[in-house]
Formats: C-alpha cells, sequence, structure tokens
C-alpha cells in the first residue's frame, strides 16, 4: 500500500504540468508534448493523398499515441487526488474529469474504443483526435498567464457584458415601436427587433440585417448599436489587458517571495552536536535578526515569505515561557516538514507513533517530537498547518465533532498508523511551568491529576506493565545523564475530551516536557537521542534501528532545512 502511495505522488509531482522545474519528471512532459505534436501530425499528413505504406505507418502511430495517451491520461485521473485534495474519492475523480483539461482528455483518447461498439463518422474522430493540441495549453506559460488574466477581470467583463445586453434590450424595444409602424410586416413583433439588435454584434450570421430600420430614430440606435459592438469587444480587451499585466507583475512577485523562501530555508543549514552525539540536525529555529544580517532580506520580505509558504512559521518564543520568568519578545522563524494538507505524516512501519498536535501554537515543541521519531524510527504525525491563524487550533483537547477542513484526514492517517497489534501513541505536548518546577518531564495517562495509581479503567493505556518499565527507564536515565525529574499525573492529566480517546491504538499517552529543555538546554538533541533510545529499548526491542544517515554525515548541498530530512 505504502509503494502505491509513493507512485502516486512521484506521479503527481510529473503531472504538475510545469516544465521549468530541472528534474528528471520534466521527461515525462516532453515525451507527452512530443506524441501530441507527433498525433496531430499524422492527423494532418492523412488529409492528403498518401500511399498505402504510408497509411499503415500513419495507423501504427495512430494506435500507439493512443495507447500511450490512455495509459497516461488513467494514471492522471488515479493521481489526481495528489495534485488537488477535492479530487479525493471516487466522486472527486468525477469532479476532475469534468474540468477543462481533464474533458479534453477523455474526449481526445477514450473516444477511439467508443467506436468498437458505436459506429462514429470518421471526420468526428479525426476531429476529437485534434482535440489532443489543445493539452499543449496546459504545459505553456503564457497561456496559464492568459487564463489567470481572465479569471482576474471575470467580474468585471460579467459586469460589462450585463450592462451590454440591458442598454441593447432597452434599444431594441424603442427600435420595435417606431419600426412597427413604418414597416409592420417586417418588424410585428418585439423578438425579430431583440434578435436583429443582438445579430450585430456576431455579424448577423442569420441575415437579420436584410431588414434594416428605415425610421430616423431606428437608424439612430443602429448606430449607437453600432458603437456598443465596438465597445462589447474593446471593454473586455482592454480588462483582459490590465489582468494580462497584473498577472506578469504578481507573477513576478510570486518569483522573488519563492526565492525568499528558498533563502530562508537555506539559513537552516544542518548543524552539528559536536560536545554529544555528533550528529547532524536542522536548526530549531532562526532568529529575526539574524535572517535579517545574513540574508539581506527586510522585515517585510520575511514576513511576506513566511506567508506564502508551506513549511516555515513566524513564533514569539515568549509564548513557549512561563510568565513568571518575565520573558521577552523573540520573534523567531521555525521551519517544519509538510507532506499532507495538515501538516506531516511519516510511516516508517512502526507500532509506535510521535503525535504532535499544535504546531501553530507550540511550534519550537514539534522539532523536539519529529526528531524523537527520526532517532527513534517511529512514525510521525503533526499538525502543523492553521487555517485560521486569528483562532489557532490544537488536536490534542478535541472532540470527534470537530469542524477543522484537516481534522478528520489527521484522525484517519492517525488511526491507521496506530492499527498495529501491540500500538502506542505518544502525543509531544509543551509544559510552560516555572523555573523552579521540580519536575521536567510529565507522562499523563490517568484522567485526574495527582492519580498516578495503575488500572484505572478511564486510562488509554492497557499494558501498565510496559508503562510502568517504560516509565521507570526514562525517569532513571534522564535523571542520571541530565539530572531532569519526570512524574507521573502531577502536574497535568489526561482530559475526557483528549484525542487520546480518539485514537484506535492500544496504548495512549502523552508525555509533556518543559520548553526550556528544548529552547535554552544545550544538550537538547542528546536528550531526544535518549528519549528515542528508551522508547526503543522498551516498546520495540525486538527491531534494531539504524540512525538517519543524513543525520550521520552531512551531504553537502542536500542539508538545508526539513525538507532535505528523509523520511
Amino acid at each position: 500500500m505504502a509503494a502505491f502511495e509513493k507512485f502516486k505522488k512521484q506521479l503527481a509531482r510529473i503531472f504538475d504540468n510545469d516544465l521549468r522545474t530541472k528534474q528528471w519528471e520534466n521527461y515525462p512532459d516532453y515525451a507527452i508534448i512530443g506524441l501530441i505534436v507527433l498525433s496531430t501530425l499524422s492527423v494532418f499528413i492523412s488529409t492528403f493523398n498518401v500511399s498505402p505504406l504510408c497509411e499503415k505507418v500513419l495507423s501504427v502511430i495512430d494506435i500507439v499515441t493512443v495507447i500511450a495517451f490512455t495509459i497516461e491520461v488513467t494514471l492522471r485521473i488515479w493521481a489526481a487526488d495528489e495534485l488537488d485534495e477535492k479530487y479525493k474519492g471516487f466522486w472527486g475523480r468525477v469532479k476532475y474529469c469534468f474540468t477543462f483539461y481533464g474533458l479534453i482528455d477523455i474526449l481526445s483518447t477514450y473516444t477511439f474504443y467508443l467506436q468498437m461498439f458505436i459506429p462514429l463518422p470518421y471526420s468526428m474522430l479525426k476531429a476529437l483526435r485534434v482535440l489532443r493540441l489543445i493539452r499543449v495549453f496546459r504545459y505553456m506559460h503564457s497561456f496559464r498567464l492568459l487564463q489567470t488574466a481572465i479569471s482576474s477581470k471575470s467580474k468585471e467583463m460579467w459586469v460589462s457584458f450585463q450592462f451590454l445586453a440591458i442598454v441593447t434590450l432597452m434599444l431594441s424595444f424603442v427600435l420595435f415601436f417606431y419600426e412597427h409602424n413604418a414597416q409592420p410586416d417586417v418588424y410585428d413583433n418585439g423578438f425579430k427587433s431583440v434578435v436583429w439588435a443582438f445579430a450585430q454584434y456576431v455579424g448577423d450570421p442569420g441575415g437579420f440585417a436584410d431588414t434594416p430600420p428605415i425610421t430616423f430614430v431606428g437608424r439612430l440606435i443602429a448606430c449607437v448599436i453600432g458603437l456598443l459592438g465596438i465597445a462589447l469587444f474593446a471593454v473586455p480587451a482592454g480588462l483582459i489587458g490590465s489582468g494580462f499585466s497584473e498577472a506578469m507583475e504578481e507573477e513576478k512577485n510570486d518569483a522573488i517571495i519563492k526565492k525568499n523562501i528558498d533563502s530562508i530555508i537555506h539559513s537552516f543549514k544542518f548543524e552539528k552536536d559536536q560536545h554529544f552525539t555528533q550528529l547532524f540536525v536542522v536548526p530549531r529555529y532562526k532568529e529575526l535578526n539574524t535572517i535579517l544580517t545574513r540574508r539581506f532580506l527586510t522585515v517585510e520580505d520575511i514576513v511576506r515569505a513566511v506567508e506564502a509558504s508551506d513549511c516555515l512559521h513566524l513564533y514569539n518564543m515568549a509564548n513557549a515561557s512561563n510568565a513568571e520568568d518575565n520573558p521577552e519578545d523573540r520573534i523567531v522563524v521555525m521551519n517544519y516538514k509538510r507532506n499532507t494538507p495538515y501538516g506531516c505524516c511519516i510511516d516508517r512501519g512502526s507500532k509506535v507513533t510521535i503525535v504532535f498536535t499544535s504546531g501553530y501554537t507550540e511550534a519550537c515543541t514539534g522539532w523536539f517530537a519529529y526528531h524523537i521519531a527520526k532517532l527513534g524510527g517511529f512514525n510521525y504525525i503533526a499538525k502543523d498547518v492553521e487555517i485560521d491563524p486569528d483562532n489557532p487550533t490544537s488536536y490534542y483537547n478535541v472532540t470527534a465533532d470537530c469542524k477543522c477542513p484537516n481534522f478528520s484526514l489527521f484522525l484517519e492517517d492517525l488511526n491507521r498508523l496506530t492499527s498495529r497489534p501491540g500500538s502506542w501513541a505518544i502525543p509531544i505536548l509543551a509544559a510552560s511551568g516555572p523555573r523552579s518546577r521540580p519536575h521536567q518531564f510529565h507522562f499523563c495517562y490517568n484522567p485526574n491529576k495527582k492519580d498516578e495509581s495503575f488500572g484505572n479503567p478511564e486510562s488509554r493505556v492497557t499494558d501498565f506493565d510496559l508503562f510502568r518499565k517504560l516509565f521507570d527507564h526514562v525517569s532513571s536515565e534522564l535523571k542520571q545523564k541530565y539530572d531532569y525529574n519526570s512524574d507521573r499525573n502531577i502536574y497535568y492529566a489526561v482530559a475526557k475530551n483528549n484525542i487520546a480517546h480518539l485514537i484506535k491504538a492500544d496504548n495512549v499517552f502523552t508525555l509533556r516536557v518543559e520548553c526550556f529543555v528544548w529552547m535554552s538546554d544545550f544538550r537538547r538533541v542528546a536528550v531526544v537521542k535518549s528519549l528515542a533510545d528508551c522508547i526503543n529499548a522498551v516498546l520495540e526491542p525486538e527491531i534494531e534501528k539504524q540512525l538517519p544517515p543524513e543525520m550521520v554525515s552531512r551531504v553537502e548541498g542536500k542539508d538545508f532545512g526539513m525538507q532535505d530530512y528523509v523520511d
């Protein structure tokens, strides 16, 4: 199943219709364009009186291109949900088939097989094959600009057409009243005058202009309609021209923003944990002032880039500290890995899944959670994308009927990852207690604070013996190596509306970590590795895990940001 999903994602990259990216996925695009041109040329050559041998060659070309296009179009329909979420499921595929290019694909390809069951005119089949040439437009940058221009000015054009239609309708009625008295046999009803007036805009293909108005007012109205006919083309042309300029300007700005996004991501160059693990890791964050001084970007540039990016957050580090510590505002940029609409989902085949539910409000905790999963070889799922930044939502305390757009997909993927026998789900959450708090790591599994008992029927842990063993092992390791203390349900508990009750895993508990552990402790990478090793030793001792190769040795040019981590 995972292989099919990976193959579908590769198809989505192939069918992105962007020829300006320098990657191997462009070769199939060029092959498709070549087949379209070859198919069109064969149809054109077939219009001449050619030899029998040439006819056979053209027939072979026709069959080969039809088979190739059939495979391509079928794969496009299958991978449509990877191109856009709205095409997910059966009816989503149907919706894709009725898009402009989807319909062109089907008409120019599948009709070849229709003729096996229904006799179709030869001319119709050839005309439908020529439709393939329209498919080239999806690769033409200028055509996409034109589409954008028309789309951006569609409302203005619709308003101008409405105005033109109403004015023409009014003039046609006035025309009827005057012309009916002068030539009642010709203008015997209002429909004649309305049809005559609108026919002038399209060159009078039906011959209605053979009965021109003869009265002074009628001729005057005809002149006005003639001027309106000029406006019929002049106004949309002007609007489209304006839209085209705006689209080009917007594209230019988008290119600048993309360049700035790449520049910011390049500031997240892997750093080596020199003193402890010797591992290469993506930095937790980058100070705003660091990016300003090293990447030569303005604050406005950074804000616009982060807003447009699908893998960057702005975060105030003061939100990750206790108010008693009087934290100062520190705006930083954070980089996260994204491969789903809600954030990130990585299936490593483990029975342990690390869960992160609060990316927008606890952005830095995501770095901590991600690296536990990566160093431990565990599954990872994270909600990093926020649909409404003014009303951020955490998936930690949430009900099954949550209306957040991506929650159902998040829960579906989460339950898929935790469906294995003996599975464990571990949500990682921040804790922002005062530095004076004696415990730094909080294991939460019961619904009430200060309830450290095992066997509570409302707990989502079923294997308490293994849980106790894990807690003792982690507590001992953290205390011995880092002088950190752990507790069970002292400061935090698992509420009844917690996501733990929606997860199908056999065992679920929350690990809350005081923010200063990953904010200011220079041993943080070692702490993460110790946690990962402890979880492995207790929950998956039968599986030998390897350290991620990109964290063991740096590959120059492939060590910038979370996207350069291998899943």
